[in-house]
Parts: C-alpha cells; sequence; structure tokens
C-alpha cells in the first residue's frame, strides 16, 4: 500500500520522536557515572536508532524527504536541566516518554509490524525486566532500586516540577501581595514592608510545611522498613515466596520468579532493599533530607516573590509599578513556558496563559487595595 502525504507527514513525526530519544539517552548516557545505567541507556541508543532507521527508509520509499535531526527544544532544555541538576531531575519525565511512545505507535501497522509498540513498552519496564538478570551480569537489585525510584516520583511530583511550582506559587502570590498595596499608595517604603515580609513569611510557610511533610514521610516509611527487616529475620521463606509472586505477577516463569527470590533472600540486606522497593515504592539508603527539602522550598518561593519587589527598590510610584508588572510578567511567562516540559504543550501558549493569569490576579488585589485604601482614608 503506498504511503499518502498525511502518513509521510506522520512517519516525520515519529522520526522526530526517535531523534528526541537518541540525543535524551546518549546525554544521560554521558553524564551517568553509574557504568551498569551508562551501560543499560547504550543499549536504548540502538533501540532507537533502529526506529529512527525504520522510518528513514518509510518516508524515502515514499519519495518524501528526510527532515534534519536536531533534537527538539524541549528535548535539549530537559537535557540542560539534566546536566546541570542531574539525571534525577528529568527520568521520571523521560518514563511518561517512553509510555506515551507506547500509545504513539499503538494502532499504526507500520509501526506494529516491526515490533515498535512492544519495544517502547519495554522502555517503560525495561528496569523492571532488567532485574531478573540479578547474579547473571544484568544491572544490579541497587541500582535497579534507585531508578524505579526515580521513575515512581512521576505519579506524586518530582523535583523539576517542585521548583518550578515553587518559585511559580513566590512570584503569584507575592505579586498580588505587593499590587494589593500598591494600590492603597501608601508609598514606596511601605510597598517594599509588605513585598519583604510577604516574601520571608511565604517561604518560612513553605520550607516548614516541606519540613513536616517530609519528616512525616521518612518517619512512617523508616517504621515500615523495619517492620519489613523484622519479617525479613523472622520469616525468610514466606518472604521469598511473596517475592517470587510479585515477579511471577510481571510475567516472570515460576521457576526463575522462585530462583531468583531465593537468591535475593540470601542476603539480608539486599533482600529488604529489594521487598522495600517492592512494598513499599523506596529504596532505604535513598530515603531524602527533610532540612534539603525544607531550604530547597524557601529558596525556590523567595526567588520568585522577590521578582515583584526590586522594580521598588529603584524606583518611585507608577514606573515601579510597571517595572515590577513587567518582571514578573516576563517570570510568570518563563515559569509556564518551563511547565511545558512535563506536560508537552506549547510553550508560548503555556507561557502566555501563566503571564495572563498572574496579571489577572494582581489587577484584582491592585483595585481591591485601591478601593480599601479609599475606605481607609490612606
Amino acid at each position: 500500500m503506498t504511503a499518502t502525504a498525511s502518513d509521510v507527514e506522520r512517519y516525520r513525526e515519529y522520526l522526530q520522536e526517535e531523534v528526541d530519544g537518541i540525543y535524551i539517552y546518549r546525554t544521560l548516557a554521558d553524564i551517568e557515572e553509574d557504568p551498569d545505567l551508562k551501560d543499560l541507556y547504550e543499549r536504548l541508543i540502538l533501540n532507537e536508532q533502529r526506529h529512527l532507521d525504520l522510518w528513514t527508509s518509510e518516508i524515502t520509499k515514499a519519495g518524501g524527504a528526510i527532515p534534519e535531526a536536531r533534537p527538539t527544544f524541549r528535548a535539549r532544555a530537559l537535557m540542560r536541566v539534566a546536566r546541570t541538576f542531574g539525571s534525577d531531575m528529568v527520568l521520571p519525565i523521560i518514563k511518561n516518554f517512553e509510555s506515551g511512545a507506547e500509545s504513539m505507535y499503538r494502532g499504526d501497522a507500520v509501526a506494529e509490524a516491526a515490533g515498535l509498540v512492544e519495544d517502547e513498552g519495554a522502555h517503560a519496564r525495561v528496569f523492571g525486566i532488567l532485574g531478573s538478570g540479578a547474579g547473571a551480569g544484568g544491572v544490579k537489585g541497587s541500582v535497579i532500586g534507585r531508578v524505579e525510584t526515580r521513575h515512581r516520583a512521576l505519579g506524586g511530583g518530582n523535583a523539576l516540577r517542585a521548583a518550578v511550582l515553587g518559585a511559580n506559587d513566590g512570584l503569584v502570590s507575592n505579586l498580588a501581595l505587593v499590587a494589593g498595596v500598591a494600590g492603597a499608595n501608601p508609598g514606596n517604603s511601605t510597598v517594599i514592608l509588605a513585598g519583604v515580609a510577604g516574601l520571608l513569611a511565604g517561604a518560612a510557610s513553605m520550607a516548614l510545611g516541606e519540613w513536616i511533610s517530609v519528616t512525616t514521610s521518612l518517619e512512617a516509611t523508616r517504621a515500615q522498613i523495619e517492620v519489613e527487616r523484622e519479617e525479613i529475620r523472622l520469616m525468610p521463606e514466606a518472604e521469598a515466596e511473596e517475592m517470587a509472586l510479585i515477579y511471577q505477577a510481571r510475567g516472570m516463569p515460576r521457576a526463575e520468579a522462585e530462583a531468583l527470590a531465593q537468591s535475593i533472600i540470601a542476603n539480608p540486606e539486599h533482600a529488604l532493599a529489594t521487598m522495600s522497593r517492592e512494598e513499599l515504592g523506596v529504596v532505604p539508603e535513598e530515603l531524602g533530607s527533610a532540612m534539603t527539602a525544607a531550604v530547597t522550598s524557601f529558596v525556590l518561593f523567595a526567588l520568585g516573590a522577590a521578582m515583584p519587589v526590586l522594580p521598588f527598590l529603584f524606583l518611585q510610584g507608577v514606573p515601579a509599578l510597571v517595572g515590577s508588572a513587567a518582571l514578573s510578567s516576563v517570570g510568570l511567562f518563563v515559569l509556564g513556558g518551563g511547565m511545558t516540559l512535563l506536560t508537552g504543550r506549547n510553550p508560548w501558549y503555556a507561557g502566555t496563559r501563566q503571564f495572563l493569569l498572574g496579571l489577572a490576579a494582581a489587577t484584582v488585589t491592585y483595585v481591591v487595595g485601591g478601593l480599601v485604601g479609599g475606605v481607609a482614608g490612606i
């Protein structure tokens, strides 16, 4: 069957996805220090290259032009984050890409015939699948656990999401506060005082809330891990049976699952790490720090909250208000665009939407501030 123009256009979109995939995995391999994970990324690159070759061939057979193989802005931005802050920041997002690619190819006759649906599905499950090679040249259990834990972060938010939202909360809340106070026209010193107070109060509240949340979660998780440790010590065979059932539920043959479970339970610490990962979704040695979470929340909120205040330090009256709105608008646009790294939406649309909503909130508080100021005689 001859490919239509719409088919060729779709193949070009597929090809771009594979270009992004190769670029992402190549970058992760370059920055990864663990040799097992580096090898894993190298294998994923080979798989993505096979996919890219397929779509190149299909486009060529249809007489279409092969587009320039350049990674998209989204892929390059993600990898800039990975190079700057580490791969942990982006791995949950990439796991989502893998799941999306499986859905993208499902229903396409060429992709299904070439096994791309299965390949992409395997990418999303690859770390769990490689666990079956423990003790036989596969990726070490501790490495698998670390990666699976990173990926689980997607369900409840991840570091990049927290960073963007933390800064956004600080910017929007303090912009609205500053605009509301400025609306009453009490003078620059009062606006600056209110802005700085809002910055400190909001950042402290965020930090304390994050510290309490993480501390509570850590205490509960550690208690569960200790229960698991006791069960492994007192009932190793029962735990091995439970572990084997977990692996069978994932599709592993019974004999292999039981052999793997017995090899893991022979080492209590390895067994604890494995059962904690499989049952609790955590790796004991990587529970994180409540203080780090609190400090990070404080800093990110403060950075966002500082933007509406800065112009009032150098300007007076209406110019200061306009400068505050302009600087905040830039910040809102950048943060809105940054969220598209997670959502895949158009960054211009998301950035514009964010800055319009932020300015709308500030406009409302400015009007209300003016009304209150008039009533109060300020």
